[in-house]
C-alpha cells in the first residue's frame, strides 16, 4: 500500500517510471535514472534532464502519461489532484502516493517507495542524508513567519514539511496552529506579530532581494532556496548547512 493506505499492483521489475513530483523527479534520477521516462515542466533537477514532459502537477497530460506506459507513476497526495491519479488508475496505470508532512516521514516514505514502487534498494544519498539531520538543534530557538505567496499574502500555516525542517533548525512558525496548512494573511497583520525572523523562500514565489524584504521594515529577512526548504530528495543532505548559513 502506499502512503495514503491504498493497495497499488507494482510489477516485480520496474522499468519504466514518471514522476509527477519535482522532488521525487531528482530523487529516482539520482538512483535509477535509466528507468525515468517521464517528468512534469517544473521538474528541474537535475540540469539538463532529458526525459517526456507531462505538463504541470496540477494539470498533467494523462493522455501523454498513458502513452509512456509506464510501470508506475509517482505522485504526492499535496501536489497533485485526486482526481487526475483516480483518472490514471481507471485506465490501469499504477499509480503510488506519497504523503509527507515531516522530515521523519521524508525518510521512511522515500525508503518505501524506493523499495515497493521502484523495486530498488535504499540509495546511499538518502541514509546520507538522515545522518546530515540526525543531530539535534541547542541553541536560542527563534520566531519566524514563512511566505509563500504575496499578491494575496500566504503563509506556512500548519503540519508542513517546510515547517518541521525549520524547526529542527531552532526556527518556529508563528503559524503552526492556524486552522489551515497555507492560509491568506494580511501583511499588517504578519508586519505586527514582529517575529525574530522573516523566511522568503524562491518558490513558488520567487522572493528575492528586491522583491519581499521591502515590505518587512525593521524585521529580519533571510532569502532561501526553496528546494532546500521544500524539496525531500537528494537535496536534503546538504540542506542543514546551508539553510544554517542563510537563516543565520
Amino acid at each position: 500500500m502506499d502512503d495514503t493506505g491504498v493497495p497499488v499492483k507494482i510489477p516485480e521489475t520496474v522499468r519504466r517510471i514518471v514522476s509527477l513530483v519535482p522532488s521525487l523527479t531528482e530523487s529516482v534520477a539520482a538512483t535509477v535514472p535509466e528507468a525515468l521516462v517521464g517528468a512534469t515542466d517544473w521538474c528541474s533537477h537535475p540540469a539538463g534532464l532529458d526525459v517526456a514532459r507531462v505538463r504541470g502537477t496540477k494539470n498533467p497530460d494523462l493522455d501523454a502519461i498513458v502513452r509512456l506506459r509506464p510501470d508506475v507513476v509517482l505522485a504526492n497526495a499535496e501536489e497533485n489532484r485526486a482526481p487526475d491519479i483516480e483518472a490514471l488508475r481507471q485506465a490501469g496505470v499504477a499509480v503510488w502516493v506519497t504523503r509527507i508532512e515531516t522530515l521523519e516521514e521524508a525518510f521512511g516514505s522515500l525508503e518505501r517507495m524506493f523499495a515497493h514502487a521502484c523495486r530498488t534498494g535504499v540509495p546511499g544519498w538518502l541514509e546520507a542524508a538522515r545522518q546530515a539531520w540526525r543531530a539535534p538543534f541547542d541553541g536560542p530557538r527563534r520566531t519566524a513567519v514563512v511566505p509563500i505567496w504575496r499578491r494575496p499574502w500566504m503563509v506556512v500555516g500548519r503540519d508542513t514539511f517546510t515547517g518541521d525542517v525549520l524547526r529542527r533548525l531552532g526556527v518556529d512558525n508563528l503559524y503552526a496552529g492556524h486552522a489551515e496548512r497555507y492560509p491568506k494573511i494580511p501583511l499588517a497583520e504578519l508586519v505586527e506579530r514582529r517575529p525574530d525572523l522573516v523566511v522568503l523562500p524562491d518558490e513558488p514565489y520567487a522572493f528575492s532581494e528586491t522583491d519581499g524584504p521591502e515590505s518587512f521594515p525593521g524585521l529580519d529577512c533571510a532569502l532561501v532556496s526553496g528546494r532546500l526548504l521544500t524539496w525531500y530528495g537528494p537535496s536534503l543532505t546538504e540542506a542543514p548547512d546551508l539553510l544554517r548559513r542563510a537563516l543565520g
